[in-house]
């Protein structure tokens, strides 16, 4: 598969499952009272007249700059935190129309990773001409002041418990690896970790605006991105410029909706895989039905929790590996003839192809070293919304609805759902509606067979924000922009070059 795509694709499949020259002055415009949360427009003063020193990357065309926002917006003079920035300057043909934004999601994904890697060389030409492509690493993650959680030998460890436990010994040693993470987090982490909220990003993310000299952001998120993109618009409606929210999250839904409905998004994503395969002459799950491509994929889960498979290096491919595979191979139809190799070695006794697809999903690198997504991710999603499960008697009693979302995923999503149950810092945000009242028009792009932001969830959003206008393409895959359809891609590009949003409920096959 393209490289380019592959990157795409990891950059955005976490979802929110429990499971990256000279300076330029200040034009834009400075951040409202209202917006700041109890700190006043002049007390951010210095951090919204700095100067940005552009750099070369090393990488070819790109510069880079650090930027500095205070590490607890309540108190800004409390300390900093330093903020990662890429850019690729507009190339022309074409007047110049701002800044783009873009984030991929996770939480936890690099920006700049996606930046350098697909978003600035990858987007429409016509898009790359016009805008300077741009990205800052949220605070937390990658560049930007990373969250450190344990070494990679730990991880290793941690991503090989067994996350369908099947007694009471196996639920206290997935309870007590839970514990670990956020110990080691709190260790490692502790002084960035109660600052890593979405709310806060979203306020890093109009500092940058404003340092770029733009009066509006303009923006393109994916994933959990969305949320960051929504989160903004709620905070800044007057500086809405050009929104794509694509893959979109809803705000207004607490933790445990979140992880049920994922859950029942990659059981969809599972059964068009499955109707697929079985159509296939070299599907290992059979080739007569999807029901029996279920049963044999839960078999071999079966099979590795009782006997976990080789992969030529000293790590196994245990039935919670397994499932990472196979979960991480739902992210993007282009993916399946590589899920059908991997799926039918691991039934040979060779559980290197999952193992493969396991570590893209992690973001482990041959070395055995982890980009820190995972952590962030937790740090992220602990923080901006209550656990869905405070302990095991919990998740045992949620288990049945678990199931009933999705036969094959369900118990393991249920039990992956507990990681923020202990976590050691107190959430700040809440699940409520995004509204983003006296914004200029958002555009939300939903997938009708999305696994990790099901297609409800862009609905929804589209319907809370009072300028949102819904974008649907009927397919598979997370997320839409730039996979192929030449009708969403189009209807984007219209609305970025020109700022005319597609019509409300416009649908692309």
């Amino acid at each position: 598969m393209d490289t380019r795509r592959l990157l795409r694709i990891f950059a955005t499949a976490l979802g929110t499952a429990g499971l990256l020259v000279s300076g330029c002055s200040s034009g834009g415009s400075a951040p409202s009272a209202s917006a700041t949360g109890s700190a006043a427009a002049e007390e951010l003063e210095p951090y919204y007249g700095q100067k940005l020193s552009w750099r070369d990357c090393g990488v070819e065309g790109f510069q880079c700059t650090t930027m500095k926002a205070p590490l607890d917006y309540a108190k800004p003079d409390g300390g900093d935190v330093k903020l990662a920035v890429s850019r690729k300057k507009a190339t022309g043909p074409g007047k110049r129309i701002g800044s783009l934004l873009v984030n991929p999601g996770g939480p936890g994904g690099s920006a700049i990773g996606y930046l350098q890697g697909y978003a600035a060389i990858g987007y429409p030409a016509p898009v790359r001409a016009r805008y300077d492509m741009v990205a800052i690493d949220p605070r937390g993650v990658a560049r930007s002041e990373p969250v450190k959680c344990l070494t990679g030998k730990e991880m290793d460890a941690y991503t090989q418990v067994d996350q369908t436990p099947d007694d009471k010994g196996e639920i206290a040693e997935l309870d007590k690896s839970f514990k670990k993470f956020a110990d080691g987090c709190e260790k490692r982490s502790g002084k960035i970790l109660p600052h890593v909220s979405t709310v806060e990003t979203a306020r890093d993310m109009d500092m940058l605006r404003s340092l770029l000299g733009d009066e509006k952001l303009h923006y393109v998120g994916a994933s959990y991105g969305t949320f960051l993109g929504a989160t903004y618009a709620d905070l800044y409606p007057d500086r809405v410029g050009r929104l794509v929210l694509d893959g979109a999250m809803d705000p207004s839904l607490p933790a445990i909706d979140i992880n049920r409905d994922q859950t029942a998004g990659f059981e969809a994503a599972f059964q068009s895989f499955a109707a697929d395969c079985v159509k296939q002459t070299d599907c290992p799950l059979g080739t007569t039905s999807t029901a029996g491509a279920a049963t044999a994929l839960k078999k071999l889960f079966g099979d590795l929790d009782s006997e976990p498979a080789p992969t030529g290096e000293p790590r196994k491919l245990t039935e919670s590996l397994a499932t990472t595979g196979v979960i991480a191979a739902m992210y993007d139809e282009a993916a399946w003839p590589q899920l059908r190799e991997a799926v039918a070695a691991a039934q040979r006794g060779d559980g290197s192809g999952l193992l493969a697809l396991a570590d893209s999903y992690y973001e482990r690198e041959p070395s055995g070293k982890y980009a820190n997504l995972m952590f962030a991710n937790a740090a992220v999603n602990c923080l901006d919304l209550a656990p869905a499960f405070d302990g095991p008697a919990a998740v045992e009693k949620a288990v049945p609805e678990f199931e009933k979302a999705s036969p094959v995923f369900g118990r393991g999503f249920a039990w992956a759902a507990l990681n923020c149950g202990s976590w050691p810092v107190d959430p700040t945000g809440t699940a409520h509606r995004t509204e983003a009242e006296g914004a200029a028009p958002i555009v939300v792009v939903g997938t009708t067979r999305d696994p990790a932001t099901p297609y409800k969830w862009a609905e929804s959003l589209a319907d809370q924000l009072s300028s949102g206008t819904l974008l649907t393409y009927e397919g598979d895959g997370h997320t839409a922009y730039g996979r192929g359809s030449d009708c969403i891609d189009t209807a984007i590009n219209t609305y970025l070059l020109d700022g005319t949003p597609p019509k409300d409920g416009k649908k692309c096959t």
